[in-house]
């Protein structure tokens, strides 16, 4: 894995007319991708490690798949930027570039669920072959995209980072993120993962946004965390697992 900045790849000082792979030309805005071969069949993730972020470079490291990093500092407004909104026009990290994709052709992905399931899809990983489990597997993706993840990050936003403190969303996103945490807490007080003894994208979708209680928003008083023991043993399985571990420090915070 090769770990480079986005102003790196997009300095003034950098030729990019010299050897330009697929995704440096789709970044450049200079041609399309069909003018001439990828000079590397890595996959391009381009990512912060912010829970969103961590849920694929966690899965490209569970797959072993080969991968170089850009760092997307969006606290300096590198996802803003058009180079970024190239590859992903919502201007959010993470975002993946894939030079052999569906046929060998080059895919470009952004949202992080759809990243998880192609890469699953891709590789055939870390999602039931079996098709009830399958699809089980992706209503538990999907509650982690509709809800822990927009309401874990509104629960940080308004006690942690908001300018003024209001009551009215404390209360309300602290209550939700409880609720949810109890969701998980029963789905897995008898199960070693939300799908039982296997390990899925399910769970890499979902534990980095309960680390991210602790880590980013030092919420585990508030939240009463210890009190959701089967949540707790289940986070610290997964971050047990080598690869899952490694995953959460790809892309680091620039200076961190």
């Amino acid at each position: 894995m090769h770990h480079v900045t986005l102003q790196t790849i997009l300095s003034p000082h950098v030729p990019l007319l010299r050897t330009r792979t697929a995704h440096q030309r789709l970044i450049a805005g200079l041609c399309s991708s069909a003018d001439t071969p990828s000079m590397s069949k890595k996959i391009q993730l381009y990512s912060l490690a912010t829970p969103n972020g961590q849920k694929v470079s966690v899965a490209l490291q569970e797959l072993g798949l080969d991968f170089d990093t850009h760092v997307i500092d969006i606290r300096k407004g590198d996802q803003n930027t058009d180079e970024f909104k190239r590859i992903n026009p919502n201007s959010k990290i993470p975002a993946l570039v894939d030079p052999d994709g569906p046929g060998g052709k080059e895919l470009v992905l952004f949202e992080s669920g759809a990243i998880l399931l192609y890469l699953a899809e891709k590789t055939g990983k870390l999602l039931p072959a079996d098709p009830a489990a399958k699809w089980e597997t992706v209503s538990w993706l999907m509650f982690q995209m509709g809800g822990v993840g927009p309401m874990f990050g509104q629960f940080g936003h308004f006690t942690k980072y908001a300018p003024e403190k209001i009551e009215y969303a404390v209360n309300r996103y602290t209550n939700e993120v409880k609720r949810l945490l109890g969701v998980l807490e029963g789905r897995l007080t008898s199960r070693q993962y939300i799908m039982g003894d296997d390990y899925t994208i399910a769970d890499i979708a979902t534990f980095p946004w309960v680390v991210g209680l602790s880590a980013f928003y030092n919420a585990d008083e508030a939240l009463g965390l210890a009190d959701f023991k089967a949540v707790q043993a289940w986070v610290a399985r997964c971050m047990e697992r080598p690869a899952s571990k490694a995953g959460m420090h790809v892309a680091p915070f620039p200076g961190s």
